[in-house]
This record gives C-alpha cells, structure tokens and sequence, in this order.
C-alpha cells in the first residue's frame, strides 16, 4: 500500500476547510434541534446510562415512538461538544468539519489499495468537494454518518492487514476488524456494511477468485475430483468469522430495538404504506433518483419525504425507463468486475461494494424507512462513485489526444463542485434560509411550506407564516400537522374562532379506532397533539372546561401512555379546582417518565394548591435531583423555604436563589428574594444591594421600593427613604403602606407636618374606610391645633406670639424646651405602629 505524504493529507485538509469554513457560521436547523436543542441526553446532569438506553434523539428505545436509531458513540461527541461549549453551534460544526478532513485522508489510504497515486488523490479530491455531502458534514446531525464512515475505513483497512507475508491468517487485524465495525454500528447503523465489503475484498481481490473460477472450484469439489484448496479453507475461515460476528451484532442490534421496527405514517414515506406494485415500483424508482444526486448535484433538497417525488403507480409510468436503464448499468458493471480477473474489474467491484452495500439499509427494499430520499446517507456510497469516476477519468487520460481535455474537465469538475459545497452551505445559516432554498427545487413537499411557516413563526412573524401554512394545506389537503400550524397561527393571532375551525378540520382527518388494531401504527404520535390544542383553546372560555377535560379523556384514550395529555389534563383539573385529580394525572404521567424533571414540579404545584408544602418541597427537590438546574423548581422550592420562616431552611433558600439568578440573570424577583432572605437575617448591606439590582432591573418594581425604603426606615436611614418613596408613589401612587411610611418619616424627621397630613388625607380619598390612616390623620389634626393652641396659650402668658418665639427663647431658657420636645410627641405613636407590620 502506498504512503499518505504529508503534503497529500495538508491538500485534502485545506480543501476540506476552503470548503466548509462558512459552515462555521451556520445555526442548528432542521433535524439538530432535535437531536442538540431538545436532547437532554447532551446535558451533563442526564446519567451517562441513558446514552445507551436512549435512541439518537433522546426518545427511550422501549417507546413506541422512538425511531429506534442506536447511535450511543455520536450522541456522545455531542454531549462532549456540549461539555465544551454547551450550545455554540461553532464547535459542533467545526468538530464535523474536522471530521470530514479525516475521512477524507482515510478515504485515500482505502483509494491506494486499488489506484495508482495520482488517480487514488483525485477520487479523495472530488469526495472532498462534492455537494451531496453539505447535509453530512454541515448538518450537524449528518455526524452520524462521519463518525460511522471513519471506523467503517479503518475496520477495512485493518483487514487488509489479515494476510500474513507467507499467506498465513494474521488474527490481531481481525480482531480489530470486529471491534471497530462495533463501533461504527454504534455510531450508525450501515456501519456493519463493511463486514460486506471486506467478504468482497477477500474473495476478489485478496484471493483473485472471478465468478467463474469460483463456480468450477465448486463444482470440482462437489464431483469429488478435488479438496478445496488450502487457500479457499483459509478464506473460508476468515469469511465465516466475519459472518460470525456480524450474526451476533444484529442480534444485539434487533435486542435494542426490542424486535420492533419503528413506526412511520404515509407522511414520512408514502411508498411505505401504498399497496403493490406501487411500493415495488416507487422503492426501485428510487435507486436512479439516488444515482442521479451523485452525478449531478445541482438541485440539493433538505427534505424528499411527502409530495416531493410522486408514487410510480403503473408500469406504464415513463419513470420505469430511468429504473430499467439504471439496472442494466448496474449489471454491465457488475458482469464486468465478476467475470474478469484484471485490476481495473477489482477495481469496479470494490467501487461497487462501496455504494451497493452501505446504501441497502436505506434503500427501502428490505424494510422501510423513515424518508425517501436522504442526501447524507448517500455519504458512503459517494466514495464509491468517485472511485469510478477517478479510474474512468484514468483510462480517458491514457488515450493520447484526450489526456489533456480529461485533466481540464477533471479542473472544471473540481471547481464548480468546490464552488457548489461553498455556496450550499450558505443555505444551512438558518431554517428559513434552508427550507425557501427547498422550495426553489420543489414546491410539491407540505412539510417544506411547513417549516419556513415554523421559521416565520419563530420569527413572530405570524401572518407571513399564516400564508405558508395554509399553501401547506392546499399542497397537501390531508395533512393534519399543517392544519395544526394553521389553527396555532390564528390562535397566535387572537383568532380563536379561526384557530377552532381549523383544529376541528385537523380532528376531523384523524384515522377513527378500530377494534382490534392498534391506532399508534395508523398515526404519527404528534398528530394526537391535535386535541392537546384544541382543548388549550377552548380552556380559555371558563364554561367550556368539561369539553376541554373530555378531549384531552379521548387523546388519552386512543394512547394511554400519551404523556402530555396527563400533564394538560391536570392543568385543567387544577383550574376546575380538582387538585387530588390532577394530582392522579401527574402521578399517571410520573408512571411513564419518572426522570422528568417537569412533571415533579408540577406536582409540587398541585401539593401546594392542597396546602401541604413538607410534600410539595420534596417533590421540588426530586425534580432539582434530575435537573439541578431547573429554572422553575429553584425559584418556587425558595420561596416555599424563604415562606416557611425557618431560619434553618435560609441558606438553601439562599443557594438556590443565587443558582436561579445565575440561569435568569434578568429576572429583577430573583434578587428581590435575596434581598428578602438577606433583610429576615438583618444582613442590610447585603440586602440593599439585591433590592437596588431588582430595581434597577425593573424600574418601578413596587415590592422592591418599598421593601428598600422599610429597610432604609428600620436602619436609622430614614432621610435615605424619602427618595426611593419618591420614586415608588410616583409608579404607584395609591400604594396606600408606601404613602403611611411617607407620613411617619415626614413628621418624625422631617417635622413636616403638613406633608404627613397629606399624606393621609390620599390615603383618605381612596379608601375613606382605612381605620389606620383616619386614625392617622385624625391624630395629626388633633396634634397639630393642640400644638397651635398651647403656643399660643403659653405665648400669651408669658406675653410672647408665635412670630419671637425663637428669639425669646434666647432670653428665657425655660422655654427651649418647647422647640426640642414637642415635635418627638408623635414619634412615639408612629414607630409603635410600624413595628407591627412588614408591608408588601
């Protein structure tokens, strides 16, 4: 085998990153939010277990909704990227770009096994650059099918190493062979297609065997002429090995998915569901379709499944002519590599088995699957494509007057490839760029019209996604999810009679229950999402709630282990004033996800709603026990612990504020509540702080004013107070506490009698009833004319008026007194009174 320079594998590395560098500044679309957004299978606090006890999403694989993909060692780089970066989309893009660069340089080693050096680094070359790969590599979830493509080469090209110098079997490459096709089975299903491809690798180009030779070593030995040789027992051995092991790893493979296949609605794959010979005819259509992408990657589509290519229903279909033509190549090359035993017939069969054999698990012809067309499965067979193209651009150079228009259209191919990588993956920046560029190739996929409704929505931009949405319905009229769309826009709209009206349309298209059969294999599961909807609408009218709680009965009915039903159910049942109900139906939901950190919060909901806080703090902790950080139970379970009044519960309370902070460091109630917990341990610098952050956060924030100003009071800071009081009656002017501290401070500290006496009076106007502020001001009133009175009596006596009474007090020192003493008469009352209480 010749030797990867250095300088080939710099190549092949610059041009994988001249190619994808903009893939960098791409988002997570389409199927990554899924698999990265809404995977807790990547978050650190999720057990590593779960990783192998989930599928590729996060779906536990003994649901009936999982899609049954067992990719273990991928979703494990993402919890790595996570680790790392948590949700910078960069770093996920970057690791898959790396990852090309790899496969790319282990594609060559596999390519100098058959070609000559140069014609081995054009085939890498145009893998490198060829656009059908864009969903592979800059779709982050197309990881799947790298991970699996590097250990699929390093499995075979480990068990090129099997045959020792005098022919002997070498068992240490085998062993490795094994290993690493477990592996790349771990990180996608086609990567046990390599035990295939080294059983060919073995038979035809190690041993040099042709079909014909080895039809008459077969006939010779079942005549009893002759033993098999002794190099056919060698290879047997080593074939029976190979097949040993790959038995036992579908075994295991077919365990994980407990016997089931996953289900997928006419939606997903309509070929699937159609009867014979449309299924037959549309699956081996299909196969052209494919072989066409390769050939010509001009028109790259994210999404074939739905309308996109319609079924071939008749034999008479002119698209039977591309399937017919496609198996007439396919067998002319075939013919070719079995029947002749020179190198360039090797070389086709090893091209051949490159793109038969990986492709066969997503052909559909041996069990459906979940799209119609995918452009990243295609990852694989490409490399065997280009090993074609590369010993045909060779055999076209070596004829003397086509070398040089060989090369140049060899350039021309590079290039315009290495420009269409580049400009495709501009179309993965975001969903709305990804689905319109979809559209501009095909207009007849619902789903398509759906998802750039999805990315206008996301956007807020509600009737522009109204618009696309109900083209989806026209496009595809049973579509029931589009429907869905349509009734959630007119609903985000305020259109709830609309929304209801198409709501209804959606649960009108719903399959009816048949005795007998099971409705979970006629339906997608998020369909049933349909009554969930429409009983959140109609929830909202007080005297409809019966008919909302007999939806979510009947979607519970038609799949008992529908989860979300439980938990709309017993939001509804909370608000019905039935709370040991909804306490049954979380606890229902908890029987089929007890790791789900948001139905035992809401359960603490509930056993706060039936006054039993020992039992709502539990379950709040069981929840932070599976998601330390969970916004909502932090927050509550607090403030449940601050509620209580235990000085014992305080430093929890505190952790878990400053932890939900932390995650919502916007939020002006988190620090408030610090400010809180800090004031009840008469940490007043402490508290101060976390009041002015609220306030600052939330200007106005009534509760914080006044908290600050009572704490500034208490302090000995009442001049401190005024202003924020200031500000606090300026938003809130009937804050009827606020204005009878105003009072206190005013006559206590700022002798202002008057101003208190207003302050009142307010208090007055809009409550003349409030005991407190009439006795008050009544006080004051009476106060402030016996205050009048008595300086005036004792300005009479002492022959003085109110006008000298300072300068005689110069004079007469007895009178001194009366200008220090009597103004602290009402202060007596009023701290007396604000002792009692803590305003809010």
């Amino acid at each position: 085998m010749a030797v990867v320079s250095w300088k080939e594998i710099c190549l092949l590395t610059g041009l994988v990153v001249g190619c994808y560098w903009n893939s960098l500044f791409c988002g997570f679309v389409f199927d990554d939010v899924s698999a990265i957004l809404d995977n807790k299978d990547l978050r650190p606090t999720t057990p590593l277990k779960n990783l192998f006890l989930n599928d590729f999403w996060g779906t536990p694989m003994s649901e009936e909704r999982s899609h049954k993909s067992y990719r273990p060692l991928t979703v494990l780089t993402f919890r790595l990227n996570y680790l790392f970066s948590e949700l910078s989309s960069s770093s996920y893009h970057l690791l898959n770009v790396v990852l090309h660069a790899v496969v790319c340089v282990l594609f060559l080693h596999f390519c100098r096994l058959l070609l000559d050096r140069s014609t081995s680094l054009i085939a890498a070359l145009l893998f490198a650059v060829h656009p059908i790969h864009t969903e592979a590599v800059t779709g982050v979830v197309g990881r799947a099918e790298l991970l699996s493509s590097i250990f699929l080469l390093a499995a075979f090209l480990a068990y090129t190493k099997s045959k020792g110098a005098d022919h002997s079997i070498v068992w240490t490459p085998i062993i490795s062979t094994v290993f690493l096709v477990a592996v790349a089975t771990l990180c996608k299903e086609q990567g046990i297609t390599v035990i295939g491809i080294c059983c060919i690798y073995e038979v035809f180009v190690a041993q040099g065997f042709t079909l014909p030779m080895l039809i008459d070593t077969l006939l010779q030995v079942l005549r009893g002429k002759d033993g098999f040789p002794y190099a056919v027992l060698q290879t047997l051995l080593k074939l029976i090995v190979l097949i040993i092991s790959t038995l036992l790893l579908v075994i295991v493979r077919v365990q994980v998915i407990q016997s089931q296949l996953p289900v997928f609605t006419r939606f997903d794959n309509p070929a699937a569901v159609s009867s014979t010979p449309t299924r037959q005819l549309t699956f081996n259509y299909l196969l052209p379709v494919n072989a066409w992408l390769l050939l010509n990657p001009s028109e790259l589509c994210c999404d074939w499944t739905m309308g996109t290519i319609p079924l071939v229903e008749s034999l008479l279909d002119p698209r039977n002519l591309a399937t017919v033509v496609f198996y007439a190549m396919l067998s002319l090359l075939a013919y070719h590599s079995l029947w002749y035993g020179h190198s360039s017939s090797k070389i086709v069969m090893m091209a051949l088995s490159l793109i038969v054999l990986p492709f066969i698990p997503a052909s559909n012809l041996l069990f459906p699957v979940g799209f119609v067309v995918a452009e990243r499965v295609l990852y694989v067979p490409s490399m065997g494509f280009c090993v074609l193209v590369a010993h045909g651009f060779k055999l076209l150079s070596q004829r003397g007057g086509l070398k040089k228009t060989s090369w140049l259209l060899m350039g021309v191919l590079l290039t315009t490839h290495a420009v269409k990588t580049f400009n495709r993956n501009w179309d993965w920046e975001s969903e709305y760029m990804l689905f319109t560029s979809a559209l501009k190739v095909n207009r007849n996929n619902a789903k398509l019209w759906n998802n750039v409704g999805h990315a206008l929505e996301n956007q807020n931009s509600y009737e522009r996604a109204l618009r696309y949405f109900l083209q989806a319905t026209r496009v595809q009229p049973d579509d029931i999810g589009a429907h869905m769309n349509v009734g959630r826009t007119y609903k985000n709209l305020n259109k709830s009679r609309e929304a209801e009206d198409a709501y209804l349309i959606a649960k009108s298209l719903m399959p009816q229950i048949i005795p007998g059969k099971k409705y979970a294999t006629r339906v997608a599961p998020n369909h049933l999402n349909v009554y969930i909807n429409l009983a959140n609408l109609i929830r909202a009218n007080d005297s409809r709630l019966e008919e909302a709680d007999q939806l979510y009965r009947q979607a519970i009915s038609m799949r008992p282990d529908f989860k979300q039903a439980y938990i709309s159910r017993g939001e509804l049942l909370l608000k019905m004033n039935k709370p040991s109900e909804a306490k049954d139906a979380y606890l229902r939901a908890l029987e089929l996800d007890h790791t789900n950190a948001d139905l035992w919060y809401n359960l603490a909901i509930v056993n706060i709603e039936m006054k039993d806080p020992s039992e709502a703090l539990r379950n709040f902790n069981r929840a932070l026990d599976l998601n330390p950080r969970h916004k909502l139970a932090l927050f509550n379970s607090a403030l449940l612990m601050q509620e209580s009044g235990e000085a014992k519960f305080r430093p929890e309370a505190n952790r878990r504020f400053l932890t939900y902070v932390k995650e919502e460091p916007d939020d002006a109630n988190g620090y408030f509540n610090l400010g809180m917990l800090a004031m009840d341990a008469n940490k007043n610098e402490e508290a101060e702080r976390w009041m002015r952050e609220a306030i600052r956060l939330q200007p106005g924030f009534r509760s914080a004013l006044f908290n600050l100003a009572l704490l500034y009071s208490q302090s000995q800071r009442e001049l401190d107070a005024l202003p924020v009081l200031e500000e606090l009656l300026r938003y809130h002017p009937e804050h009827v506490k606020g204005l009878i501290l105003k009072g206190d401070i005013l006559m206590n500290h700022r002798k202002d009698t008057r101003g208190a006496k207003a302050c009142f009076e307010r208090i007055l106007n809009m409550d003349p009833s409030n005991v407190q502020a009439l006795d008050y001001a009544c006080f004051v009133e009476l106060l402030f004319d016996c205050f009048v009175s008595f300086i005036y009596c004792v300005g009479k006596h002492l022959n003085l008026s109110m006008s000298n009474l300072g300068e005689n007090t110069k004079k007469r020192p007895e009178l001194k007194w009366l200008k220090k003493e009597i103004p602290h008469v009402v202060s007596i009352t009023f701290t007396q009174c604000l002792q009692n209480f803590r305003p809010s």
